[in-house]
């Protein structure tokens, strides 16, 4: 069989281990962990679903190795559970089972502790630790650890690594990035130590060295040891990559495999976790500076799903392996798809941050683009039916693709309806937003899916009640969508008043000003396009704060981009009336200005509304209906995508 991408299904060995590919699946937080630290069932099938999706290896994140100086809310690992040791070792079953390699993150917060506690009170009562005493960027008061305290740590690590053999884990990872413990003590920003921890290079490395030493003590030669560093910190006065080769090369002896990301915690989470305002792959360039330096394997992350982009990655030796994370959670069957040479198929990664919000929110993973994510034990095949129906899906945007495509999957015969010439719905207007360009690619993933599967598409064609009496269908999944509200307030005949489907669907010029009108998640998206292509830029929301509809890990990123794009922001502020002179606007002090100059435009971005009157008329048109997405009510993708999932498993 010719690969398409020959080296990304290339073997790799390490130690006594071989990695079936070159495909990694990099540490994720568990879905449920109890209350002792003890992984949950739905943890186990977290995992296993990326084990049975192919990829090399599967790590667990992340096993805090002394809880005493630790406080996260986090894996633990201990005898004394009674147990916990059983709880891993079904966990490592679940990996190896698929062929995967099983391995364990080895990790210590420092003085981040308590980082993902939903509990936010409690989280600052903990006693943070660190390499020095001191304040960190939030507020929180840190303590400097002794070394009798470090002796205690550096024990734990080889304890825990013990531990986790014995579970039957066949690799572990020792995490020294992202701002947690050992990047703390390498970092010259966080490690202002004069004893043999600090100071020089060397001392800065010795924490590091000792717990590198300890776990290989622990574990034995030809168990794979892999060190996950941040190659560069990217910020004032902590390393750059020149200092993360030399740590790399320090550390090289004692490891078997040098996973690069980047950034650290506080400092650059949309770095260590590529928002769609970066490039895909934009910290490649990190691992391919550091192979150079080091004569060990060297993994690469940071925003990757589209193989052909990681193959070239190996290809060209930048990196000898590719990790994904966020990539395995919208697809964990990216490996198997490479492998059998099915890269079309690959439903990427939007890079919405919906699996990273829901984490301190709920204590859940989800993912926007996949509804099994957190659900993985209430099943992950689609069963066929026994009696296939006939099924007629009303809308061709995202949510009744997916509804088509697993009513497909279940053996029914599908028919799909789109009232315009192109399927996609609202996400064919992200093809005008460069950043999020990933969701248009999404609508035409699920198309192509939708095709492979036998989907009847009939574009160009609007479902109504006698289209269903035509038809008669034994289920009807309405996903019409939504439609535009129209301004409330006046609007004078020469005013030049835009809709956001015209802006980007119709490719419509808007000028060189331009006012918009709703600060929620689209409005701060338009008016950050409209910034970047060189326009002034200004938003009017009525409400105290902007996108307060975008998740708690987007939305800080967002509003950085808004603001050093320099758009205009005028918050607790309502349009009164929009003219040709620009928008006029009432602040919360009682007083009005003017926004935007003579002949500016305006966009209304103030939100949307369910297609109501087309849903009412389709709801006696099959003996099964069901609404789903925003003809239910405008919402966002992750639900329009579980709606539909599940709709189509209802008949």
């Amino acid at each position: 069989m010719k690969r398409d991408f020959p080296h990304l299904c290339k073997p790799l060995t390490l130690g006594k281990v071989v990695l079936r590919n070159r495909m990694a699946s990099a540490p994720m937080g568990a879905t449920d962990i109890l209350a002792d630290g003890t992984p949950g069932p739905r943890t186990l099938g977290f995992y296993e679903a990326r084990a049975k999706g192919g990829a090399a290896s599967v790590t667990v994140s992340e096993l805090v190795v002394h809880p005493e100086t630790d406080g996260s809310q986090m894996l633990h690992l201990s005898l004394a559970t009674p147990g916990q040791l059983g709880a891993f070792a079904y966990v490592a079953d679940a990996i190896k089972r698929h062929g995967a390699v099983a391995s364990i993150e080895l990790s210590h917060s420092g003085q981040y502790a308590g980082t993902y506690m939903v509990d936010k009170d409690k989280k600052g009562s903990l006693c943070q630790w660190g390499p020095s005493d001191g304040v960190r960027p939030d507020g929180m008061p840190v303590r400097a650890l002794s070394s009798d305290q470090l002796a205690d740590i550096v024990t734990a690590y080889a304890e825990a690594a013990t531990l986790a053999k014995r579970a039957g884990f066949q690799m572990c990872m020792v995490h020294a990035g992202h701002g947690w413990l050992l990047n703390q003590f390498l970092s010259p920003y966080f490690n202002k130590r004069t004893d043999e921890y600090g100071g020089s290079l060397e001392n800065r490395m010795r924490l590091l060295r000792d717990v590198l030493l300890a776990v290989r003590e622990a574990v034995g030669s030809g168990f794979p040891i892999e060190l996950r560093m941040s190659g560069s910190e990217f910020f004032e006065g902590g390393y750059d990559v020149e200092e993360g080769c030399r740590i790399a090369q320090h550390a090289q002896d004692l490891v078997d495999l040098i996973h690069v990301s980047a950034g650290s915690y506080q400092f650059g989470f949309s770095i260590t976790h590529p928002s769609m305002f970066r490039a895909h792959g934009v910290n490649v360039h990190l691992a391919a500076r550091i192979k150079q330096c080091v004569d060990v394997p060297v993994a690469t992350i940071g925003g990757l799903s589209d193989p052909a982009q990681m193959e070239e990655i190996i290809a060209s030796g930048k990196a000898d392996m590719v990790a994904m994370a966020r990539a395995l959670l919208a697809d964990p069957e990216i490996p198997n798809k490479v492998m059998a040479n099915r890269g079309n198929d690959v439903v990427k990664c939007v890079r919405c941050f919906v699996c990273m919000a829901e984490r301190p929110i709920t204590q859940t993973r989800r993912c926007a683009v996949n509804p099994l994510i957190g659900r993985e034990m209430e099943g992950l095949e689609i069963t066929p039916v026994v009696r296939p129906r006939k099924v007629l899906v009303a809308g061709g945007g995202i949510a009744g693709m997916k509804a088509a495509h697993t009513a497909a999957l279940r053996g029914h015969e599908v028919v799909l309806c789109e009232a315009t010439d192109q399927l996609g719905g609202i996400l064919n207007t992200e093809a005008a937003l460069p950043f999020k360009r990933d969701m248009y690619e999404l609508a035409r993933t699920y198309a192509h899916l939708c095709n492979e599967v036998g989907v009847e598409v009939r574009t160009n064609t609007r479902v109504d009640a006698a289209l269903c009496d035509r038809l008669a269908p034994d289920a009807l999944i309405v996903a019409v969508g939504s439609e535009e509200l129209t301004l409330p307030m006046p609007v004078s005949d020469d005013a030049w008043v835009i809709s956001i489907d015209e802006l980007y669907l119709e490719n419509t010029d808007p000028g060189s000003d331009v006012v918009i009108i709703g600060g929620g998640l689209t409005g701060c998206e338009c008016a950050l396009l409209m910034a970047q292509q060189g326009r002034t830029s200004h938003v009017i929301e009525m409400g105290p704060e902007l996108a307060p509809d975008a998740n708690i890990r987007n939305r800080p990123i967002l509003l950085a981009e808004l603001e050093a794009a320099e758009v205009d922001v005028l918050t607790d502020a309502r349009a009164e009336e929009v003219t040709a002179s620009g928008v006029r606007v009432r602040l919360k002090d009682g007083s009005e200005r003017m926004v935007g100059s003579a002949g500016a435009s305006v966009v209304s971005a103030i939100g949307r509304r369910s297609r109501n009157a087309v849903v009412d008329a389709l709801r006696d048109s099959a003996p099964f209906v069901r609404v789903i997405g925003d003809a239910l009510r405008p919402a966002n993708i992750c639900l329009a995508m579980y709606e539909a999932h599940h709709a189509a498993l209802d008949i």
